[in-house]
């Protein structure tokens, strides 16, 4: 076995660990949601149905989009189309970046009708509403602090595929890159019907 092997199967395994560590984060994260629902189900429906679920929609097909580009990215580079693989690294960060606008003035019209976290609004609304509304914040703030990760992380994948120190021959850090990107939209996937389709 050669070295670069044995290199390339202990970043694969590291970051298969790193990714199982991310998944008990957020299965934590939607096991306090699932016992809370339960505790408030009137509540969380009603809270609920105040997202934008237009707005929940359109970044579901962004996020499914950029898996498909970033998965192309890993086979433009195995065919040696470097220019195309950058081409579509560089689409992934769009779309990521368009996820985050998008999530940007959703926010912001919900904080500009008094609901965040502390704020006079919830602390005078139902448990539940409440409840509800402290994990949406905090789950999909840490998942879009996920989502700029990923920006950086892909950004400097891309200038590495431009210098050559990722081929088709090397192109482990590309995959590692990739899956860590599906984890992240596999949790809006998640994220998506639990928060947005309460009926």
């Amino acid at each position: 076995m050669s070295i670069e092997h044995r290199d390339d199967t202990g970043a694969r395994f590291g970051m298969w660990l790193f990714l199982y560590t991310e998944v008990i984060l957020f299965s934590g994260l939607f096991i306090i949601y699932a016992v809370t629902l339960a505790k408030f189900p009137q509540h969380f429906s009603e809270a609920s149905n105040t997202l934008n679920v237009y707005i929940g929609t359109i970044n579901t097909l962004i996020l499914l989009t950029s898996s498909l580009t970033i998965s192309l990215a890993i086979t433009a580079i195995q065919r040696d189309k470097i220019k195309q693989s950058i081409t579509l690294c560089l689409v992934t960060i769009g779309l990521a970046v368009v996820f985050l606008i998008n999530k940007y003035f959703e926010w912001s019209a919900e904080i500009n009708h008094g609901i965040y976290p502390g704020s006079e609004h919830l602390a005078d609304s139902a448990p539940g509403f409440a409840a509800f509304f402290n994990l949406y914040f905090f789950t999909t703030g840490l998942h879009g602090l996920h989502i700029l990760i990923g920006i950086v992380l892909i950004g400097v994948i891309a200038a590495m595929i431009a210098k050559g120190r990722i081929t088709a021959e090397r192109s482990t850090m590309l995959e590692n890159s990739a899956l860590y990107w599906h984890l992240v939209d596999l949790v809006w996937i998640f994220v998506f019907p639990l928060y947005y389709l309460i009926p």
